[in-house]
Order: C-alpha cells, then sequence, then structure tokens
C-alpha cells in the first residue's frame, strides 16, 4: 500500500476497522466513491435510532459491512447482539445487506473475510456460519 492509497485515510478507526479499511483499497475499492466510511443513516448520532455503518457501499450497491468487535458486540451479551440483528434487519428493509466481520477475523484473515463480504457473504459470529 502506497502512502498515496492512505493519504485520504479519516481518522477514528479501531485496528481491525483499519485493517478492513485498506484490504477494501488493496482489493481495489475507492473511499469516497466506491464506499463511506462510519456512514450515517436514519440521522446517525444525531437522531433517535439513527444508525452509524462502518462501511457503506455504493459499489457494490445495496452493501454495508461492520466489524465486529468481541468485547462491545460480543461479550456485552444478548442485548448488543439483540441490537445489532435490529440493525441488520433496519437495513435489509432500506434494500442494504448488513455483512458482518469478526475482530479476530479482521486481524488474521482480511482478505478472505472481505472478499467475502463483498460477494455478500457473512462468516461472523452473527451470520451463524463462523470463520
Amino acid at each position: 500500500m502506497t502512502t498515496q492509497q492512505i493519504q485520504n485515510v479519516p481518522v477514528g478507526f479501531s485496528l481491525p476497522e483499519f485493517i478492513v479499511f485498506t484490504t477494501l483499497i488493496r482489493l481495489g475499492r475507492k473511499p469516497d466513491i466506491d464506499f463511506t466510511f462510519q456512514g450515517a443513516l436514519f440521522g446517525g448520532r444525531a437522531e433517535k435510532g439513527g444508525l452509524i455503518i462502518d462501511f457503506l457501499f455504493s459499489d457494490p450497491p445495496g452493501l454495508a459491512i461492520n466489524v465486529q468487535g468481541e468485547f462491545f458486540h460480543q461479550e456485552q451479551g444478548a442485548d448488543v447482539i439483540a441490537r445489532d440483528r435490529l440493525t441488520r434487519a433496519a437495513l435489509a428493509g432500506e434494500g442494504i445487506t448488513l455483512i458482518f466481520i469478526d475482530a479476530e477475523d479482521a486481524l488474521s484473515e482480511p482478505e478472505r473475510f472481505v472478499r467475502a463480504a463483498l460477494n455478500y457473504r457473512d462468516l461472523s459470529f452473527l451470520g451463524g456460519v463462523g470463520g
């Protein structure tokens, strides 16, 4: 990855999000053209019920990816898991497929899991398949 390719990297990434971001670039996706990092839907953080999606795509269309940290998404119990599933359902209602990538998968085999996500395949804990 060249300095030019990562020049416009936004701040506020977790390490797994950064790895997914750089993997997307390596696979030929362009930030702010093919996808938006931390895309706001339904009013974002400014509105009750608003959502921030880690990666919201225009190419491929109708795709979103959220990176799932174990602590914040899996170890916080049924309420957080239910919220993540509700987020997926809300996006589906808008014609958007939300794919989760578990943080440990982003760290261990980022290209495998990002390629799967770009093909609308969810290999995450919440996807029910497992890595």
